[in-house]
């Protein structure tokens, strides 16, 4: 059990969007992307070993211990959208390059460079001339652009989020990503990540944009407007 002051995890962020609600069951999975994507409640990777074991999580609230909260454990509720996060201070960087075309290698080369300066990337997108990639860490942003320039044209945006709209995704569920989109019209999108992960479609958009997309998202998977 994990106690903290709200019951349970909710369906979008409360600090930003009205009437959200709390979320009464979570599989392991979709409990973690939640997490990575900014649920402050758990670590990504603290409920890993009680996923392993089968043991199951319960968040509870000390101010309402008679409260419901949110169990999280292996049990995947088909066809289902849980809820949507947000990931702050994320800057993306896209490398195009003639040379990408037709070539191996190209993509190692570039990895290679966010590994060399201990880098994590967060989303990725690629075309037959480029690649788009999101990262939280610019401590060494000037270094890597640097490298990346020997090997094409560099463009950075900084100031932006990514928002993920987590549940169960699988690409054989008709008509989800539709709705997803639909919800997203109105928000410009720098990048989208999907078919990574079946629990998780990722939007990349410009923090000042962030409000309006999570509203967006609430009215159209949970309030239906």
């Amino acid at each position: 059990q994990i106690w903290t002051d709200i019951d349970g995890m909710h369906n979008n962020d409360p600090r930003v969007v009205g009437n959200t609600e709390a979320i009464r069951q979570l599989n392991f999975e979709e409990a973690a992307e939640l997490a990575y994507f900014g649920a402050k409640i758990l670590h990504p990777t603290c409920v890993q070993p009680a996923k392993f074991a089968g043991i199951p999580v319960r968040l509870k609230n000390t101010l309402d211990p008679k409260a419901e909260g949110t169990i999280i454990d292996n049990v995947l509720l088909k066809g289902k959208i849980k809820a949507v996060a947000a990931k702050d201070n994320i800057t993306a960087i896209k490398i195009k390059s003639s040379r990408m075309l037709f070539a191996t290698g190209f993509l190692r080369k570039v990895f290679e460079i966010f590994e060399c300066y201990q880098t994590p990337i967060d989303m990725i997108t690629t075309s037959e001339v480029g690649v788009s990639m999101s990262i939280d860490n610019t401590t060494h942003l000037n270094e890597i652009v640097d490298e990346l320039k020997k090997y094409g044209t560099v463009t950075v945006d900084s100031d932006m989020c990514i928002v993920c709209v987590v549940g169960d995704l699988d690409w054989s569920n008709l008509g989800f990503e539709t709705l997803v989109l639909d919800a997203m019209k109105n928000i410009p999108v720098r990048m989208i990540s999907y078919g990574g992960s079946n629990y998780n479609i990722s939007f990349l958009i410009r923090e000042s944009d962030k409000a309006r997309a999570l509203q967006n998202l609430s009215d159209v998977l949970f309030n239906k407007k």
